[in-house]
């Protein structure tokens, strides 16, 4: 799908003085949908293009959004490596 959005000329021209406005909107409303949790990790990284989930993370990171790592998620982990005879 495309989007077009308009936007004032004047406030364009300052807008897209720090790069390319459109891949800073998309990437904008991208972590904000994240956020929200209508997007998942693998679907954001598809819609961003990421080659890789450390990409994404990285990203992420600069965007400070950091996903919540739970006593759950540890437990997991660790029952994964102790399967895995790690």
């Amino acid at each position: 799908m495309d989007v077009t959005i308009r936007i004032p000329d004047d406030i364009a021209g300052r807008l897209g003085a720090e790069g390319d406005l459109p891949r800073r909107a998309l990437e904008a409303l991208a972590v904000q949908e994240f956020r929200f949790g209508r997007l998942t990790k693998g679907e954001l990284r598809e819609l961003l293009g990421f080659a890789t989930r450390q990409a994404l993370d990285g990203f992420l990171k600069a965007h400070d959004v950091y996903i919540p790592f739970t006593l759950d998620d540890l437990e997991q982990d660790w029952n994964d490596l102790h399967r895995l005879g790690l």
